[in-house]
């Protein structure tokens, strides 16, 4: 059997644990490091999980000679500044998604991925769903035909928190962002780019999208019309 890829967390929260479980299921890789921005978190996760080294700092886990892959599960305003650091390191990186905040942060990761040579990945976990696996292999093999509109939404209710991740400008809280993502992500896996695009999005009290409407159009006349809600409140 071939070598285990060695993995290290940047980040401590909850993802971050849920990820550090999945890998135990998986016989090629193994979890050797963890970074956080102070020991004490860092030596929480580690005899959580099991970690053998505990860094407080995430420069210090990015410099670990013994981590071959780097995992992102921190918030996402962060997300661009934990990549680069990790590709600056010479390590390649899988990141909670969304990858970053704005398409210019994002072209920016990307850009500095091709010039370093190196691997990078949005943890888009929905891919690589079972169902989602068999929708790929019904298109290609053209049993379903010529998809000409999705319908797809996500939502839930959560608690009134307005310096929660969710709520909070500062965090990138927001629909979009947190559940948004998925059926954008199950619409460009189907159709591709859009040629076109209208929204329309509820801004609540904290000024982050409680509620958004997102419909794409395609050359061909697909249409996806999109609906992510947060059913915020208490």
């Amino acid at each position: 059997m071939a070598d285990k890829i060695r993995w290290g967390i940047i980040g401590t929260g909850n993802i971050a644990g849920v990820f550090a479980e999945g890998l135990n299921f998986l016989p090629d890789a193994e979890l050797v490091a963890v970074g956080s921005r102070s020991a004490f978190t860092a030596n929480r996760f580690a005899v959580r999980h099991g970690v053998a080294h505990r860094h407080s700092s995430y420069e210090a886990l990015v410099r670990d000679p013994d981590v071959d892959v780097v995992y992102i599960g921190t918030p996402h305003p962060f997300h661009k500044e934990h990549i680069l650091l990790s590709l600056s390191a010479g390590k390649p990186v899988l990141c909670e998604k969304p990858l970053s905040i704005n398409a210019v942060d994002t072209a920016t990761i990307i850009k500095s991925a091709k010039e370093k040579k190196l691997f990078l990945m949005e943890a888009m976990w929905s891919r690589f769903l079972p169902a989602f696996v068999k929708l790929r292999n019904l298109l290609a093999e053209d049993v379903i035909g010529d998809v000409q509109i999705l319908n797809a939404d996500f939502g839930f209710k959560a608690d009134y928190d307005p310096a929660g991740r969710l709520y909070n400008p500062a965090l990138a809280g927001g629909a979009l962002l947190d559940i948004g993502i998925y059926p954008v992500s199950l619409a460009f896996m189907i159709f591709g780019p859009p040629a076109r695009i209208a929204s329309m999005i509820h801004i609540g009290e904290t000024g982050v999208d409680e509620q958004a409407g997102i419909i794409l159009g395609y050359a061909n006349g697909a249409l996806d019309p999109s609906d992510m809600i947060l059913n915020f409140g208490a």
